[in-house]
């Protein structure tokens, strides 16, 4: 019988010791070898093999001392990426045991001896041990084991095992093939959704990501499975995915050793590293990333349009009947194409109607028209106009741009084949441009792109589907958010400059005033509902009068709620809670008040009639003259800000309150936790309960603050559980209530609490530490100072501020929260005295906060 590989003989009488130390030597120096070939940015395909072969030797020779333990004949492979031979720093090695007979406990004996020496060089195995016999059909229970197989190498073994094998596969292949595709389709697809689809991710993942490594070699295992067999992979040389695979790999390898662990994802950090490795130039950190950011979204990009071609060759949909459908346009099997293609080739003012009749059927354009305008597009330099010569052009492209099923997916074909930014030259400016401010997950134009997925999304919604049905022209939208980030391709503003760029665009389509006054204001003010939303008291009139103010008709308030809404969505996948889109439906239906009902001023004029209505459907627990006590002296927002049925429940919980003392009631609504606290006014009362909620971990997204001229006490504090510690802990609701009591009634310092609970806590800092910005802003409102401070996120960071406003003799009536990534934003509305803050206040305040933002956390 022979047998593979097994090394000297001699060598299965070594002291074990021995043995280790060697295997330690040898692989030392090996990673030795792939840590410098990786520094000198050399830590590709040829390198990562080296490393594989080291562990190639050390494994045969494990086998050769374990093969005593067992006559039954046995064959040891490599499989997965230490199959492929891409065996990176700290990857698992993957090894599948086969065996020829039934396994017993000889054969047992033998895989211990094989895995503990490996798991004592302190390698993470991953393996499989079967007979033979389990490879006359495939095992579809586990679909990567199944996947795995496709890379099987054999190491050491007896041969006429691993032939037996090899035959036995060979064999079985009509019925492996199909369940292999399945199994590797439907990962691939569950591996891309958690990646919301996109390769255009701003810190990667180099491994598992869209366009990464993992999808290299699905596209090599899919052209093994058939995906060439009707020229699945025209447009995407061998050598293009070949030379994509191998920058990948340069930059996961740099990644193991900066990380000195399996690390896959490139963040922010570790780009930085690497621009340095891979000897990128600039003349600042900023340009050098962006230039490494901009060849791996190339190669990704490459990676991804070579395993669409293969795929679809792979598992074809099912035969159509070849259709005529237009001028020089036939409905494919792979999609909508040209029926001549040299004529479609000097027609580039034609393109445009491949493009208009595939959305208007929601199919994609076929392989072969995109490859055809990548072409013409590389060998001329086409001007805009190019494209639309004539008026009927130029309003075929504005038909293209209404929302539909399917209009993003072609907006990202014409990108990606290059048309998109040949018509509209800005957006070649932001073409995979980064933007590196720990918010935005996405590339500028990608983010764009699926800013108009989220129009489409808003076709079918309840609320604003509606409301996108009643917009007149709609493109327009669709317009004003294809342009809506182009200037953060420029330094200023990039709201004022993006306006500016999209007049070359205005100017080429030749749109009318009106149209054009439509898109300038969308991108000047494409920010502003969002921040006065997400910053600022929506419930008082004066921040909805002067909200309400910018727009000239109704229709441009709609817009911009449409805008806003499908650009704060296409930041993150988690960006736009139910939360914010609640505060932005209400910001929306009081402005649209405002402009259409004279709402605002005219709410202090119903106060009356409110406290009437209020009075005449309490409930019989609720006496007159109780409920005319409890009223007095609070704020006439107060009627505004809670239901009926709120204020019922806070004049029971203000009922026999003593000193020292508060009554709360918590609820839960979906994601957010409304929590609201009755006691007597007292110093450092609304920052104390912050402090509570921060020791449960609990993110704060609206606090009020409001106190009776009888000096009771209501504040009102809406926040969301992202940590689960309700969800996690059966008793979580009584233990919050009695550390809340504890806190209120002085029992308990919340500052020594909160101390204990911050030494334990590992918190996130980002790589440069952000300096505070405290801002004050009188114009907004007639009533109150308004407080903006910008600072690092940091557990406890709305109590340390609302302490320092609370030393100060200053009142907080209203906070709102927001979180960009590691930046708080949180905006104060106070007084002193029930007045606006004076000017030497604000500047005792400021120094004050800012001193304790710049020190360390106490």
């Amino acid at each position: 019988m022979a047998w593979l590989a097994m090394g000297p003989a001699k060598g299965r009488d070594v002291d074990a010791a021995e043995l280790r130390l060697r295997f330690s030597a040898s692989l030392d120096r090996a990673r030795r070898e792939l840590v410098d070939a990786t520094e000198r940015g050399e830590g590709g395909r040829t390198a990562l093999a080296s490393h594989a072969e080291c562990i190639d030797g050390i494994i045969r020779e494990l086998v050769a001392q374990a093969r005593l333990q067992t006559r039954t004949p046995l064959a040891v492979f490599a499989v997965g990426g230490y199959g492929r031979k891409s065996q990176f720093l700290y990857s698992d090695i993957d090894l599948l045991v086969v065996f020829g007979g039934a396994i017993g406990r000889p054969e047992e004996r033998f895989v211990k001896a094989l895995l503990h020496p490996l798991w004592d060089l302190r390698f993470q195995v991953g393996h499989h041990v079967r007979e033979h016999a389990d490879f006359h059909e495939p095992d579809t229970t586990n679909p990567e084991y199944l996947l795995a197989l496709m890379d099987l190498r054999p190491l050491a073994g007896d041969r006429d095992l691993i032939d037996r094998l090899d035959g036995s596969m060979k064999a079985s292949a009509p019925a492996w093939r199909p369940r292999i595709l399945d199994a590797l389709i439907t990962l691939t697809d569950q591996r891309h959704s958690e990646f919301d689809d996109t390769l255009y991710q701003l810190e990667p993942d180099v491994k598992d990501g869209p366009g990464a490594l993992r999808d290299v070699w699905a596209t090599r295992l899919l052209l093994r499975l058939g995906g060439d067999r009707r020229g699945g992979v025209r447009g995407a040389s061998p050598d293009r995915l070949r030379d994509a695979e191998e920058f990948l790999m340069r930059i996961r390898s740099g990644l193991h050793v900066d990380a000195g662990r399996n690390v896959n994802v490139l963040s922010y950090e570790l780009q930085e590293k690497a621009v340095d490795r891979l000897r990128y130039g600039g003349p600042d950190m900023r340009r050098r990333v962006e230039a490494l950011m901009t060849d791996y979204f190339k190669d990704a990009r490459s990676v991804t349009r070579a395993l669409g071609r293969v795929r679809r060759a792979a598992v074809p949909p099912a035969p159509t009947p070849i259709r005529l459908i237009g001028e020089n346009l036939m409905w494919v099997v792979e999609g909508i194409t040209f029926a001549d293609a040299a004529k479609a080739a000097a027609a580039p003012a034609e393109w445009m109607r491949l493009f208009e009749a595939s959305v208007s059927r929601n199919v994609r354009v076929a392989d072969d028209a995109l490859a055809l305008i990548e072409r013409e597009l590389q060998k001329h330099a086409y001007e805009p106009e190019v494209f639309h010569p004539t008026a009927d052009h130029r309003q075929r492209i504005l038909q293209f741009m209404r929302p539909r099923p399917g209009l993003s997916a072609r907006l990202s074909e014409m990108r990606d084949c290059g048309l998109l930014g040949a018509i509209f030259p800005e957006l070649n400016e932001i073409s995979c441009r980064v933007t590196r401010d720990f918010y935005h997950k996405y590339s500028v134009d990608e983010h764009t792109l699926l800013a108009v997925r989220n129009v489409e999304r808003q076709l079918n919604n309840p609320r604003f589907g509606p409301i996108l049905r009643e917009i007149r022209n709609p493109e327009l939208l669709v317009l004003a958010l294809l342009y809506h980030d182009v200037g953060k391709a420029r330094e200023g503003d990039h709201s004022i400059v993006g306006a500016e760029m999209a007049e070359g665009m205005i100017a080429r389509l030749r749109l009318d005033e009106a149209a054009r006054q439509t898109i300038d204001f969308l991108i000047r003010h494409h920010l502003k509902m969002s921040r006065i939303a997400f910053r600022r008291d929506t419930e008082e009139p004066e921040v909805v009068r002067q909200f309400a103010s910018l727009f000239s008709t109704e229709e441009h308030l709609k817009l911009l709620l449409l805008l806003t809404l499908c650009d704060v969505g296409a930041v993150s996948p988690d960006t736009l809670t139910t939360w914010k889109e609640e505060l932005l439906w209400r910001l929306y239906v009081d402005a649209y008040n405002q402009m259409t009902l004279g709402y605002g001023d005219d709410i202090i004029n119903r106060d009356e009639a409110l406290v009437a209505a209020l009075q005449a459907n309490r409930p019989q627990d609720i006496p007159e003259q109780e409920m005319a006590i409890f009223l007095e002296g609070l704020p006439r927002r107060y009627l505004i800000l809670f239901s009926h049925d709120a204020i019922y429940r806070h004049v029971r919980l203000s009922r026999d309150i003593r000193p020292n003392e508060a009554h709360f009631f918590l609820e839960n609504n979906a994601e957010v936790w409304e929590l609201t606290v009755v006691s007597l006014d007292k110093p450092f009362l609304f920052s104390n309960i912050c402090g509570v909620l921060a020791y449960f971990g609990m993110d704060i997204l609206r606090g009020h603050a409001l106190t009776s001229l009888a000096g009771l006490a209501v504040d009102v504090f809406q926040f969301a559980d992202t940590d689960g510690f309700f969800a996690r802990n059966s008793q979580g609701r009584k233990e919050f209530d009695r550390r809340l009591d504890d806190v209120v009634s002085g029992r308990t310092d919340v500052t020594s609490l909160l101390k204990s609970k911050e030494d334990s806590v590992l918190t996130r800092r980002s790589l440069v530490r952000r300096t505070p910005v405290v801002y004050f802003d009188t114009a907004h409102s007639q009533r109150y100072t308004v407080l903006e401070l910008v600072a690092d996120d940091a557990p406890g960071l709305l109590y340390r501020v609302s302490r320092v406003i609370s030393d100060h003799g200053i009142d907080v009536d209203l906070v709102l929260i927001s979180t960009e990534g590691q930046k708080a934003i949180d905006v104060f509305h106070i007084t002193r005295g029930g007045a606006k803050l004076t000017e030497d206040d604000e500047a005792s305040l400021k120094a004050d906060l800012e001193g304790m933002l710049q020190g360390p956390a106490d």
